[in-house]
């Protein structure tokens, strides 16, 4: 958990940013991001080292060669601002750069997945002074500390206070760590993010997996392999959130994970069909592509310009038979009345199987936007299989459903979603007043497949009573006959 002194430090280094002239929350991140990596890659030549004089050796992959010693954080961190600033700017960005570039490797910074996204790189710190300052502040942080790499990480990414492009918007955290907690990864799942972004939902699994199944993923060396190398896949087209998202999966401990960039939607992978045993996602909401510009196999599923129902789509191509899913999207893919809306709805009930709806309220993403969404749970048969479909009316978050967004945590339905979900077959004997209850397959195919909650929950409501008319005029005209009375009271006393 992330200290209130760790946070004063953040900020202060974030400040120190935006004073500098890089106004731009997710460049303030990504240039911090290159000074972190810079100074991991020190901290990994030292270990080295020091296994290498342990043994009485000589060090094996180093990171840095010995005329490269003069580019460790440790050796420039001391030196003078404008000193300082050559240094990074000229020798050692490019140094990082070219990592990813050249196939050297460095072991588990160089040879990392981020280091490969580092080509289209930019250095943006505008003066010595300020790139001297920011250092400084990194160096006095003690990142010895896994969890506390990881912690930092997402506190700085929390910052970031405006939607990206195309619908882009960083998902809660308690958000995906619910549905994580509901699809409850395990050591042999292969988890994918065909719009990972920041890497959020591919952090909170390999948490999940440490915490649950430590010792099946550390158990052997393969098994280390295995979770480090072949257990996280990602997509995304933006350069910068490739390399933001392979970062926090770096400072979170998962060494190599698998984060391309790709448009998923305009691109057809046939190595990826059917590969992936979970898939966590928020996809983008905004827009709709042209028919000539999207994967021709995702228009076979739902002919579609929409890029919710394409990436549902996609979610159906991607998952194995027997993998389950679990997205958010926007209310409209639930009640929408177009043919590709009900095809794609139909397709879930009666050729998959699905398991839950859960819809959030619309203050869920503010600051970022106030659209109403929902949470789809669903398993990939193609053989059919709902029979029940669990609704729950979420109707708080933990935080305020203001753009404050202040934390409430004695307001928060977020437990018991868990609980009754994990024990939904007692769900059955709940009434539809409920907050949550389980609806039939029949019913949703005679309401034309319609998910939306609103459908299947039924409202009780209290009968009022009231005064008769007359009883009401009555008590009116007592009252203006005590107004009146009082009126010439002191009309008498001004006289």
């Amino acid at each position: 958990m992330i200290t209130g002194e760790l946070k004063s430090k953040v900020d202060r280094i974030w400040d120190t940013m935006w004073s500098g002239g890089i106004s731009n929350p997710l460049s303030v991140i990504e240039q911090l991001t290159y000074l972190l990596f810079i100074k991991r890659l020190d901290e990994l030549h030292t270990l080295r080292e020091n296994k290498a004089a342990r043994t009485k050796k000589p060090i094996t992959e180093p990171v840095f060669t010995p005329t490269q010693d003069g580019l460790r954080w440790s050796r420039f961190k001391d030196s003078a601002p404008e000193k300082m600033f050559e240094t990074v700017r000229d020798d050692v960005f490019p140094f990082i750069k070219s990592l990813g570039q050249t196939g050297d490797e460095a072991g588990e910074g160089g040879g990392s997945t981020y280091s490969h996204h580092m080509k289209n790189a930019i250095f943006m710190m505008p003066t010595p002074r300020v790139l001297a300052n920011v250092v400084d502040q990194l160096d006095s942080i003690d990142m010895a500390d896994s969890d506390t790499k990881g912690d930092l990480y997402e506190y700085m990414l929390g910052k970031i206070a405006s939607a990206g492009q195309n619908g882009q918007f960083r998902t809660p955290r308690h958000i995906i760590k619910l549905m994580v907690e509901m699809t409850a990864p395990t050591p042999k799942d292969v988890i994918c993010d065909p719009a990972c972004g920041t890497a959020g939902f591919l952090v909170a699994a390999s948490e999940y997996l440490r915490s649950q199944h430590g010792d099946a993923i550390y158990k052997t060396a393969a098994a280390r392999l295995r979770f480090n190398e072949g257990t996280f896949h990602g997509y995304d087209f933006d350069d910068t959130m490739l390399r933001i998202g392979s970062m926090n999966m770096l400072l979170h401990g998962v060494e190599n994970p698998d984060i391309r960039r790709r448009d998923s939607l305009a691109q057809a992978d046939e190595d990826d069909a059917e590969r992936y045993s979970l898939i966590l996602a928020n996809p983008p909401f905004a827009g709709s592509l042209d028919y000539e510009t999207t994967a021709k196999d995702l228009l076979q599923i739902v002919k579609t310009k929409k890029t919710e129902l394409l990436f549902l789509a996609l979610f159906l191509r991607l998952l194995q038979i027997g993998g389950r899913a679990a997205v958010i999207v926007p209310d409209g893919v639930l009640f929408g009345s177009s043919k590709a809306h009900k095809a794609l709805r139909k397709s879930l009930v009666e050729d998959q199987k699905l398991d839950a709806v859960i819809s959030m309220p619309s203050g869920v993403f503010k600051p970022y936007a106030g659209v109403s969404t929902a949470i789809l749970f669903f398993t990939k048969t193609n053989s059919g299989g709902t029979e029940d479909v669990w609704f729950y009316d979420m109707q708080a978050d933990g935080f305020s459903l203001d753009d404050k967004r202040t934390p409430q945590p004695d307001k928060s339905d977020l437990p018991d979603i868990l609980n009754r979900w994990q024990n939904r077959k007692s769900e059955a004997k709940r009434q539809r007043t409920d907050r949550s209850f389980l609806v039939p397959k029949a019913d949703i195919a005679d309401n034309s497949y319609d998910l939306s909650l609103n459908r299947y929950k039924e409202d009780v409501y209290e009968a009022v009573e009231y005064d008769s008319p007359q009883e009401i005029l009555s008590r009116l005209a007592a009252l203006e006959d005590e107004i009146a009375k009082g009126q010439r009271e002191l009309e008498e006393m001004l006289e």
